[in-house]
């Protein structure tokens, strides 16, 4: 089988089966633990939950920036995968923009590893990388607003990564606290920032 040329340009040749399913365990202890503990996490507790050595935990992310990273890859795989099954369904150009961040947003809060992940600052937020297929399908959706005359004519897709970090921190915040946020919840901050990106 020939190799597979990644999103940076170098071959790789695929995982064997073991290998694959091993690193598919690591990704969902870490996102597990990193939910319960935080991102202080040590890989040593990832690999015991995942049932693999440490070693293991290693050969595949030699750094928790790069488990971070391949995380992030993966959850960010999944929005798009939602974006484009919501656009699908149809409607205005703000119907199917509203339609998408709800749904994301909702996915998002329900892996609180990712919130966790979404709400760090630099350096873990550094270590995310660029999603090239969901900054696209953010700037269409963002631009077929603003195009429409829905959404403030100064809007762009940069505007939405910003807009879920805030998100992400907030719901990270209410699910620690056991919804205790001085009345400010992940929804209510999502409906007013929303709000603030609609013309009136």
């Amino acid at each position: 089988m020939p190799p597979i040329e990644t999103q940076s340009g170098t071959a790789e040749r695929p995982l064997r089966a073991d290998a694959a399913r091993n690193r598919g365990k690591v990704l969902a202890a870490a996102r597990e633990t990193f939910g319960d503990v935080g991102l202080e996490a040590e890989m040593a507790v990832i690999a015991e939950r995942a049932d693999v050595g440490v070693g293991t935990v290693y050969r595949h992310f030699p750094t928790k920036e790069a488990l971070l990273a391949a995380l992030a890859d993966e959850h960010f795989e999944r929005l798009a995968d939602n974006a484009e099954a919501a656009m699908a369904e149809g409607g205005t150009a703000w119907e199917v923009f509203e339609r998408v961040i709800w749904r994301n947003a909702t996915a998002t809060a329900d892996d609180h590893g990712m919130c966790d992940v979404l709400a760090q600052a630099a350096p873990a937020m550094a270590a995310l990388p660029p999603s090239p297929r969901l900054q696209a399908i953010g700037a269409r959706l963002m631009d077929a607003a603003v195009a429409e005359g829905s959404a403030r004519p100064d809007a762009t897709g940069e505007d939405i990564p910003m807009m879920m970090c805030g998100f992400g921190k907030i719901a990270s915040l209410e699910r620690r606290r056991g919804g205790e946020t001085g009345g400010f919840s992940w929804r209510r901050y999502l409906t007013i920032m929303l709000d603030g990106l609609r013309t009136r």
